[in-house]
């Protein structure tokens, strides 16, 4: 299968974005890429302001031209993420996977806020988003399955691992990882997740200056079962892409079984541990 991953520098001009956005996944289709990942927050980035702003139901004009892509293109597309408005009013940080027919196939909303200070700025993604309750697992067009995570989730390897148990072969990550945190720990991350689990990992972040003092580090990666990083977008607007071999996972756990030699019964938490 050929997957890819989008590299936006997305900022608080959503008609700029949506032509980049645009733009870049017809160039991922051209390329041959069946499964194409857009970052978080494709549609607006910036200001909490900014950002509420472009707040829009799955009618708006981001999940339509995502809809409208999918279709056209008769790809599967991993919306990134888009921030909407909940039946319960709430705002959620929700990624979209739409199939070839242009229809939205599975939803997932981003479940660990990105409340921390780092880089001498401060996020507090819970003041305006609300998290998420449940874990996504989906399939693709050609029956891969696929588990939906957001940016932050990556640090919560908990979650990576129950996609993996219930049978993820690919776990998406759209991202506005911050340039700090890219540089010191994203590709660990990634490869972590990818060697824990013995799966594929698909990374699309986003890059560059965004407004209100956010900036994003790039370095989209597709990684994987072995932790073998096969693209990497380094700090470019732009496109990666790879084949991927989906056999390549059971042949790792075939010859590295650690997910076959876990021991649930034995991972009990205990306040005091006997010497």
């Amino acid at each position: 299968m050929h997957v890819a991953a989008v590299q936006l520098n997305a900022d608080s001009n959503v008609e700029r974005n949506l032509a980049a956005a645009d733009r870049l996944v017809r160039e991922a289709a051209a390329r041959g890429a069946q499964f194409v990942v857009l970052p978080e927050k494709w549609p607006a980035l910036g200001t909490d302001e900014q950002q509420l702003a472009a707040v829009a139901d799955r009618d708006g004009p981001p999940v339509t031209l995502a809809r409208e892509l999918a279709a056209e293109l008769g790809i599967d597309l991993l919306a990134g993420s888009v921030l909407e408005r909940g039946a319960d009013g709430r705002v959620r940080n929700t990624s979209l996977l739409i199939d070839g027919r242009g229809e939205v196939h599975c939803a997932y909303s981003k479940i660990h806020m990105f409340d921390v200070e780092v880089g001498g700025h401060l996020y507090r993604e819970s003041a305006i988003t609300a998290p998420g309750e449940e874990v996504v697992l989906c399939r693709l067009a050609d029956g891969t399955r696929v588990g939906l995570t957001v940016c932050y989730d990556v640090r919560f390897p908990e979650l990576y691992r129950v996609l993996a148990v219930e049978g993820a072969q690919l776990i998406t990550i759209p991202a506005a990882f911050t340039h700090t945190t890219t540089a010191a720990h994203w590709e660990i991350l990634l490869r972590a997740r990818a060697i824990e689990n013995q799966l594929f990992i698909v990374a699309a972040n986003q890059v560059g200056e965004h407004g209100g003092g956010m900036r994003s580090g790039g370095h989209s990666m597709i990684v994987d079962p072995w932790g073998e990083v096969l693209a990497d977008g380094g700090e470019q607007v732009g496109v990666i892409d790879a084949e991927i071999d989906l056999g390549r996972i059971a042949a790792v756990r075939e010859t590295l079984p650690s997910l076959a030699g876990r021991r649930p019964d034995a991972y009990r938490q205990r306040s005091e541990v006997p010497g």
